[in-house]
């Protein structure tokens, strides 16, 4: 599969790649993902110091194309947001049930994608302002 793969010899240290689908694990479903969102503690500190090979991001949104095998999380053709630690710069993501949400059927999965920490900080900043 194609992904975004931190190469600290290439510029903006990121270089598109092909590496191994992810295989998950049974607490774990498959996502192609259709978009993901940025995140300044991404772009500033996980892409320049990660470890080169990795696939950085945090927040995608995408469809389930494999359910986990535990039967938990969302059935295989289920829209949905994902946060998870890295993975989400790539056309498949393997990621724990616990950090999958449902979307609405027809949502635009772009806007979705900044749900997780994007978005979620914006309103807890919204929050704190009062």
């Amino acid at each position: 599969m194609k992904a975004l793969t931190i190469d600290h010899s290439a510029p903006g240290h990121l270089a598109l790649t092909t590496v191994a689908d992810p295989e998950p694990a049974p607490h774990q479903a498959l996502v192609q993902v259709h978009s993901f969102s940025l995140n300044a503690g991404e772009v500033h500190h996980v892409v320049p110091e990660g470890d080169a090979g990795t696939v950085p991001g945090w927040d995608a949104a995408g469809v389930v194309v494999r359910a986990a095998a535990d039967g938990s999380g969302p059935a295989a053709g289920t829209p949905v947001v994902t946060v998870g630690p890295e993975g989400a710069w790539a056309e498949l993501r393997a990621v724990d049930t616990a950090f999958i949400g449902t979307v609405p059927e027809g949502a635009d999965l772009g806007p979705i994608s900044t749900l997780p920490v994007a978005a979620g900080t914006a309103l807890r900043a919204l929050h704190r302002i009062g």
